[in-house]
Order: structure tokens, then sequence, then C-alpha cells
């Protein structure tokens, strides 16, 4: 069953530029190298540019594992900690 995942992302004031370049080339990395990635694309809210939401689809369970063990993504992970003002929001769903 494929799962469905939201991240919600408040980034410190004036980091935007560097957060978006980041994970720009995160992005790059989940959707050449994560077959099990169906979707994984970043949006700004328009109510707060603070705001970003992580709209993500994997394959299955294992493929969320995976995804959050790569080496790609731990590295970003810990870049990404300069430049955001909290601990991400995680919604994991079941896709019907």
């Amino acid at each position: 069953m494929a799962i469905g995942v939201i991240a919600t992302i408040t980034v410190r004031d004036g980091k935007n530029a560097e957060f978006e370049e980041l994970f720009t080339a995160l992005t790059e990395q989940v959707l050449a190298n994560e077959p099990g990635a169906t979707f994984y694309a970043l949006h700004r809210t328009k109510s707060d540019s603070q705001v970003y939401k992580v709209l993500e689809q994997y394959a299955s369970k294992e493929a969320l594992k995976a995804h959050g063990q790569t080496e790609y993504f731990l590295a970003a992970s810990q870049k990404m900690g300069a430049l955001v003002a909290a601990a991400p929001d995680i919604e994991v769903m079941d896709a019907v």
C-alpha cells in the first residue's frame, strides 16, 4: 500500500533562499535514486512565506523507511538544522 507524507517545515527569517537551494538538491537526489519515492515536492504556503510543505508519496512503508536512512537525506537534514525554526511536523497517511 502506498504511503503519503506531509512534512510542515518553518524556516528562520532570512534563510528561505538557502533552504530552497538545499531542498532542491535533496529533491533531485530523492527522485534520481529512490524508485519507491513516487512523489517528492516542496511547496511554500501563501499564508506565511516562512512555512513550507513537503508533499511525498512512497510505494510502501519500506520505501519510506529507506528514504529516511539515505546518506543524502541525513546530510541534508543536518544542514537544515541551522535553517529551520523548529523540528518539522510530519503527518504519515495511507493512500486510498
